[in-house]
């Protein structure tokens, strides 16, 4: 089962405080996972408290009052309870991880065949095995990518600092802040300007780094052909006001609108408007560039999550019907070019374009992001089996009649890469291509 998730790691030099820090971490990244969060702490022992649900919702002042210590790390999660704590002969650690391990249930029948036990099925517990089965935590983490096959960013809480690492690909974004005495790594840089921190850099794909009191230091760089960073970070999972990879997300989503545009040339529409929230830079981009007036359509609940990191398909699908409703005096007799940012089985735009034609829209005209999605996600995001992605199923023409629109159009591949602005080689568009990224040989 893949995951969509966030980690956050902050060092607190000198100041028994890092919990609060921790939690507006985490609060900051709960886009990337609803349904579970967590905080380790470390004063001499480690101090963990998981829940079930939102962060505000769940962590109390007392809570955060009793994760005492100068150093944590946090995790929100759509899938499960994190980080975990183990003790092992390295000491005591506690261990939070984004990603999804695609060979999971081979590595388990292997450790199990040499007498190791499990107390869960998930992934970070077989991450956390796998390192404390080495001498130290660094050959512990180098190894994992002669073991591993699949994504994954990590942070390990130690007596002695933080542990943060990135798989030799980089599927998974894994970025460092610092402040006077200050230093975080986090999935996105959103926390940074909320804490006080400056953006420092990337973690580059491979490497391992430990932060400490005298702050980042890279302890090894395990080598691989090149980086296959998520493409879909920057159309859909990331914040808008995030960085990765030095790319503001919003200049891209603006990039992918604007492409569009420039394919329609002069189309006959009155508005453009966005499905919100990650539908709103591409509207943005497409309304600059043909210069036809932006307006909302749509209003937002403020209290709904997002559909796509739901747990369940009918889960997802509810929260879809109740977080948007209709702005009905905007759209009346009006044409509207509707940006979304990509089209998974269809059912939710079916959902909006009939809504804005029973609301009294002369014409709806579908503009998305992204190329056709045509294969599940293989390294971390909650994606969906072939079947289910309309793009597998039908044409543009069938998917055009499916969701009721006047017209439909993508984005192509070349136009989304250049819309990034990366090498093709250096992102993975396996959802876009069907193809996996190959592993080749590794060293450190």
């Amino acid at each position: 089962m893949d995951e969509n998730c966030g980690i956050f790691g902050l060092y607190n030099a000198g100041r028994e405080n890092a919990a609060k820090d921790v939690y507006y971490g985490i609060f900051k990244l709960q886009h990337r996972g609803q349904r579970y969060c967590g905080i380790a702490t470390r004063s001499g022992n480690i101090y963990l408290t998981t829940h079930k649900g939102f962060v505000r919702h769940t962590f109390s002042e007392d809570e955060i009052r009793c994760l005492k210590g100068f150093s944590g790390i946090g995790h929100v999660s759509l899938k499960e309870r994190q980080p975990i704590f183990l003790i092992s002969r390295m000491g005591k650690f506690a261990i939070a991880f984004s990603g999804n391990i695609m060979n999971g249930k081979k590595l388990r029948a292997g450790l199990k065949e040499k007498g190791h036990s499990f107390n869960s099925e998930t992934d970070i517990e077989l991450l956390g095995k796998l390192i404390s089965y080495e001498k130290d935590f660094l050959t512990g983490i180098a190894n994992l990518s002669s073991k591993v096959k699949g994504a994954y960013s990590l942070v390990i809480l130690t007596k002695s600092g933080i542990y943060a690492a990135r798989d030799p690909y980089g599927f998974k974004p894994l970025i460092l802040g610092k402040g006077k005495n200050r230093f975080a790594v986090s999935s996105e840089s959103r926390p940074f300007d909320l804490l006080g921190l400056e953006l420092h850099r990337d973690v580059e794909p491979g490497e391992i780094v430990f932060i400490n009191k005298d702050g980042v230091k890279t302890l090894a760089r395990v080598k691989n052909g090149h980086p296959a960073f998520c493409a879909f970070e920057w159309a859909y999972i990331a914040s808008t006001d995030s960085i990765i990879e030095g790319i503001p997300v919003i200049r891209v989503r603006e990039n992918f609108g604007s492409r569009l545009a420039k394919k329609d040339g002069k189309i006959e529409a009155d508005i453009v408007a966005p499905v919100p929230m990650s539908g709103i830079g591409c509207a943005l981009g497409y309304h600059k560039e043909s210069k036809i007036p932006y307006q909302e359509v749509f209003l937002l609940d403020r209290f709904a999550s997002r559909s796509y990191t739901r747990h369940t398909q009918e889960s997802r699908d509810e929260e879809a019907r109740i977080k948007l409703s209709v702005i009905k005096e905007n759209v009346k007799g009006k044409r509207i070019v509707l940006c979304d940012d990509s089209i998974v089985r269809g059912t939710q735009i079916q959902f909006k374009v009939m809504e804005l034609k029973h609301a009294g829209a002369k014409e709806v005209h579908v503009r998305i992001a992204c190329p056709p999605l045509i294969a599940p996600c293989f390294y971390g995001i909650s994606t969906r089996s072939y079947r289910e992605l309309a793009a597998k199923r039908l044409s543009l023409e069938g998917i055009r009649e499916k969701i009721g629109a006047d017209t439909l159009r993508y984005n192509s591949l070349e136009d989304f890469i250049g819309a990034v602005g990366l090498p093709a080689n250096h992102l993975c568009l396996s959802c876009f291509t069907g193809k996996r990224i190959k592993d080749k040989e590794r060293e450190l």
